[in-house]
């Protein structure tokens, strides 16, 4: 598993350098000028729309681990999918035919590297919504070829450090920070259950950063295989280090469900304590099928990216799962990978929108991001743009532009807003370093 420590800042600041800067600028004023200056190739140009001057197709790739022992984000490809029906059932975007490719990254290095380099030799334009813990091995192939990483799921470092990203979410460091936040004020003591991996080792510092916030202490660092088939010893090492009245929160994205089996089956000590988690380790799907108002969520605190997945503001992605996923079973509506495809995709189509050209090319695209193009997801995020003085410039995330979650809590089996509108952890950020 990638971690937070391969940081790609160099690059970054090379990338808002005046000659890199220079170097974009060109490219776009070139495009507009290639019928008369082919020569001009470099830039990824060509002529100005197609045959009568019709918009050209545009291209782009969303990629995800599928049928793996860790993590599966299937629904992310598929939504994908389904987006590009819906779209081009209506014109297009900005009458340009969206084209999806979709990768199955495997949870793997060299998948995930194979998946860009892929994207690249498929002349995409940017990499849209997609999944991966292996932020060095896939960023890399993008940067060399200058394609935008347009609403990546946020797990990794170099998703919010390299000059190419654009992140929709504040990644894991927002829901661990929010995670923190929300507990402090039930939870004297807290147990925090993460992967015994790269990635796990920086979780520990950001949940305690919102633990700070509110004047409580540490958690208790437990550390677990990410692909254990139990974790009977784990939940009852939780249980003891979080005390009585206190909280275990366990973030193993697919192994979650796992851990919480063993913690329920553990003999009843007399105490009580609350469970948590985040969104994306556990959501509305893995509540019902553990028994929902009668399972071992019932009464958990959740810390969310989005609205609750009832929230009106989600219902056109509804209807375009209802009418262009063709009955498709890997696309969860509730499940933060999808939400996060459906808003990397909503941010897509606003920029090409904003372009108004017969040609995008990935360097046109990543120059109209970083110009400010201001992206409206109908409520289910702040208003996004991705211009340098809209980071925050967090020690270790820099390219974060939305530090905002959300608090929920299962009731009577349903997960449910348990605060009202977003809350914003840029500021408990501020306070942690990634190790």
């Amino acid at each position: 598993m990638t971690g937070w420590r391969h940081s790609s800042l160099s690059r970054s600041r090379l990338s808002r350098s005046p000659s890199a800067r220079a170097v974009r600028v060109l490219c776009t004023a070139v495009a507009g000028a290639a019928l008369l200056l082919p020569a001009l190739t470099g830039c990824g140009v060509g002529p100005l729309g197609g045959p009568s001057g019709a918009k050209e197709p545009v291209t782009v790739m969303t990629w995800a681990p599928i049928g793996t022992d860790a993590t599966n984000r299937p629904g992310m490809p598929a939504l994908a999918k389904a987006y590009a029906r819906w779209v081009n059932a209506s014109g297009g975007i900005d009458g340009h035919e969206l084209r999806v490719l979709t990768c199955n990254e495997r949870n793997d290095a060299a998948s995930a590297a194979q998946c860009a380099r892929r994207a690249v030799k498929a002349k995409a334009v940017a990499v849209v919504g997609s999944y991966s813990q292996h932020g060095r091995e896939f960023m890399a192939p993008l940067e060399a070829a200058n394609i935008p990483y347009l609403g990546g799921y946020g797990i990794t470092e170099e998703e919010f450090s390299s000059y190419v990203s654009y992140p929709v979410n504040g990644g894991q460091a927002t829901l661990l920070a929010g995670n923190g936040r929300q507990l402090a004020r039930d939870c004297p003591h807290t147990a925090l259950v993460r992967p015994d991996t790269t990635t796990g080792d920086d979780l520990p510092d950001l949940i305690d950063s919102g633990l700070a916030a509110a004047r409580r202490g540490p958690a208790a660092d437990i550390r677990a295989p990410e692909n254990a088939t139990s974790y009977t010893e784990r939940a009852e090492e939780a249980r003891t280090r979080a005390g009585d009245g206190g909280c275990v929160t366990a973030v193993l994205g697919d192994r979650t469900e796992t851990f919480f089996d063993s913690y329920r089956r553990l003999p009843d000590d007399g105490r009580t304590l609350r469970v948590s988690s985040v969104l994306g380790s556990v959501g509305q799907a893995l509540v019902d099928r553990t028994g929902g108002r009668n399972g071992p969520f019932e009464g958990a605190y959740l810390t969310g990216w989005y609205p609750v997945a009832s929230d009106p503001a989600w219902q056109p992605m509804r209807d375009v799962i209802g009418e262009y996923a063709f009955g498709d079973d890997d696309i969860d509506p509730a499940d933060q990978g999808a939400q996060t495809t459906w808003i990397a995709y909503t941010a897509l189509k606003s920029v090409i929108e904003s372009m108004n050209t017969g040609r995008i090319t990935s360097g046109g695209l990543a120059d109209a991001l970083d110009r400010g193009a201001r992206v409206d997801t109908g409520g289910l995020t702040p208003p996004l743009r991705w211009r340098y003085e809209d980071m925050l410039g967090t020690p270790g995330f820099p390219r974060i532009v939305n530090g905002d979650v959300t608090f929920q809590v299962v009731r009577q089996g349903r997960l449910v807003t348990q605060r009202a509108g977003f809350v914003d952890v840029s500021g408990t950020l501020g306070g942690t370093t990634a190790r």
